[in-house]
């Protein structure tokens, strides 16, 4: 998807200034297509030259004119035209997946951490869709049209990020701790703690304590 496609989409939705704009791709469109404002705005003129968008100069007291942009009649034929071309499935590329199958190989208690470091950073995306969908979808049985839309969208991300926090754990839950990987066979390996290995007598623990008893205690 071109970034044209996604701005399309929002000034369908509602005329905006490039400020605007940029404002919604923070708190909105940007979590599921990511551009800086110097991309938006260099698009913006894009599209107006292709005459997709049509312009308004607003005059502003001591200030440049704001721009304020709507979909042309144009605009709206390419939008129809690009959502009815089919779009592939994404192929997930998850860098993460890949430390996880090379486990074997690798420092345990670091590759755990990185693993806490995204689960955590997905519930907080998470949490943040749910605050949103709390706030501006309160009742979702109720919705239609562009608010409809926008609540099924939200709702795939709050999907995704419940499957990536879920599964994080799911490997940290299964990942061995306090072990490492040996260089030479990549099997795991105790991590050593520097205290001396007590050795087992094999004799019985003592009722009270639960330690084991030494001979001179058993003898009469």
């Amino acid at each position: 998807m071109a970034l044209e496609h996604a701005l399309l989409v929002s000034l369908s939705e509602q005329d905006a200034s490039g400020y605007d704009l940029t404002r919604r791709f923070d708190k909105s469109i940007g979590f599921f297509h990511s551009a800086t404002h110097q991309q938006i705005y260099r698009v913006l003129k894009r599209m107006d030259e292709a005459g997709w968008v049509e312009v308004e100069a607003i005059a502003q007291d001591g200030r440049p004119d704001k721009k304020m942009y709507r979909v042309s009649d144009a605009g709206r034929a390419e939008l129809t035209r690009w959502i009815a071309e089919p779009s592939e499935p994404n192929h997930l590329r998850n860098e993460l997946a890949i430390k996880i199958r090379a486990a074997a190989h690798a420092d345990l208690p670091a590759l755990r951490r990185e693993v806490a470091r995204h689960r955590d950073g997905h519930a907080a995306r998470l949490d943040v869709y749910r605050l949103i969908e709390k706030r501006d979808f309160p009742n979702p049985a109720a919705l239609s049209g562009s608010s409809l839309h926008q609540y099924l969208v939200l709702r795939g991300g709050i999907r995704v990020e419940e499957g990536f926090t879920d599964w994080c754990q799911e490997v940290l839950d299964a990942l061995p701790t306090g072990e490492y990987a040996t260089e030479d066979t990549g099997e795991y390996a105790t991590e050593d703690t520097g205290e001396p290995a007590t050795e087992d007598t094999g004799e019985p623990a003592t009722e009270d304590t639960g330690e084991y008893a030494t001979e001179g205690h058993l003898q009469s």
